[in-house]
């Protein structure tokens, strides 16, 4: 059984996470936003394995808790899932900088600060490993228009993790983004490609299988390795 703790837990991809890790046996630690967790239908075992966290990633107070909350409690793998799509406005000529900067704050700057907090209980696993939900939308091989604060929040992630893969290499920390697919949730509508349970699930495949070998390199959710 590994513990995974999932940040964005309670809708789209996050809440997959949840519920798939849970039919694999494994023990979930999941934070949410808002004044409750989802109300999921769990065995008495699923319920057991499964600790809701209210957590705003974003926020320094809730982060600083974390240690404390954790106390000596290991983690096998983290997986930074909670994300923004950035603000109405985006465009190079019509740019709503307080969204922006908001959407960095969330897709870029939280999951380096939430890695931080739990590198205490990460340090605890035999062989800890931290997947970031980023996007090919941030790669810098793909020319397309559009979309420049989700577009460069991606684009910034992808690189943090790749130096902070170089950083916890002396830890053997697997420190890995991934592409999750084009997902039919509310971020990404209903047109979208693939399910979130199609996405959640190769991940959570992706996620189980990584090694040091693996570190630093940029996936996607069916396991193949993604042009910068």
């Amino acid at each position: 059984m590994q513990t995974l703790f999932i940040t964005g837990g309670n809708r789209g991809i996050g809440l997959e996470l949840v519920k798939q890790s849970l039919k694999n046996k494994d023990a979930i630690l999941a934070t949410y936003r808002g004044d409750t967790p989802p109300e999921l239908p769990l065995t008495q075992d699923e319920k057991n394995r499964l600790t809701w966290l209210r957590l705003d990633v974003t926020n320094a107070t809730d982060l600083a808790r974390l240690p404390d909350v954790l106390a000596n409690q290991h983690i096998d793998i983290l997986i930074n899932n909670a994300g923004v799509i950035g603000p109405d406005r985006q465009s190079y000529n019509d740019m709503d900088t307080q969204g922006w900067l908001h959407t960095f704050e969330v897709n870029t700057i939280a999951p380096l600060m939430v890695t931080n907090a739990l590198l205490k209980n990460l340090s605890l696993s035999s062989s800890p490993r931290v997947v970031t939900v980023s996007s090919q939308m941030g790669a810098l091989h793909r020319e397309s228009t559009g979309m420049i604060a989700y577009r460069s929040s991606k684009a910034a992630i992808n690189k943090v993790m790749q130096v902070l893969s170089l950083e916890l290499k002396a830890q053997k920390i697997v420190v890995c983004p991934v592409h999750p697919g084009w997902v039919q949730t509310d971020m990404g509508g209903s047109e979208a490609d693939i399910t979130a349970e199609q996405s959640a699930s190769g991940i959570l495949l992706l996620a189980h299988r990584l090694t040091m070998q693996d570190s630093g390199k940029f996936f996607t959710w069916e396991g193949k390795e993604h042009v910068w």
